[in-house]
């Protein structure tokens, strides 16, 4: 078993591997617009996974996952090759890639505290043009004078 500290050396450095054969070195077009985000290694340091982003072409076209899926199953071979030759360790990681979520998630959640904001600042508005339904302050009674008890 490897220490924490070497695995997340490793990981960040087969994240860096990935990327720069990825950009240089594969010369699949379906993974032109692939983004590596992150990478984990298994403490014994035998299967790392690797987190990878699409982005599209612009903000009407949807990325090609099942595309960049295949592409990436198909240069696995490829890329576990150059990982084991950058990174000398004696066994090199097998690598699995997976879809990472974080974007969608953010998109997500940005849409429900708009959502949010837009509700909060309807309530303001209906809030600022509400009148109480009574008097002003209903729970305020005003003291009588005690006076009249003691002159009897």
């Amino acid at each position: 078993m490897a220490d924490q500290a070497r695995a997340r050396r490793l990981a960040k450095r087969i994240a860096q591997i990935v990327a720069s054969a990825l950009e240089h070195e594969v010369k699949d077009p379906r993974l032109a617009r692939v983004t590596i985000t992150d990478a984990r290694v298994t403490p014994d340091l035998h299967d790392a996974t690797v987190f990878y982003t699409v982005l599209g072409d612009n903000l009407d076209s949807a990325p090609d996952f099942a595309g960049v899926t295949a592409a990436l199953a198909s240069a696995t071979g490829v890329l576990r090759t150059k990982v084991g030759q950058q990174t000398g360790v004696r066994f090199t990681p097998t690598l699995s890639f997976v879809a990472d979520t974080v974007p969608t998630d953010a998109a997500r959640i940005n849409e429900l505290l708009a959502k949010a904001r837009a509700s909060d600042a309807e309530v303001a508005e209906l809030a600022s043009t509400a009148q109480p339904a009574g008097d002003a302050d209903p729970y305020r009674v005003p003291r009588e004078d005690d006076t009249e008890d003691d002159d009897a």
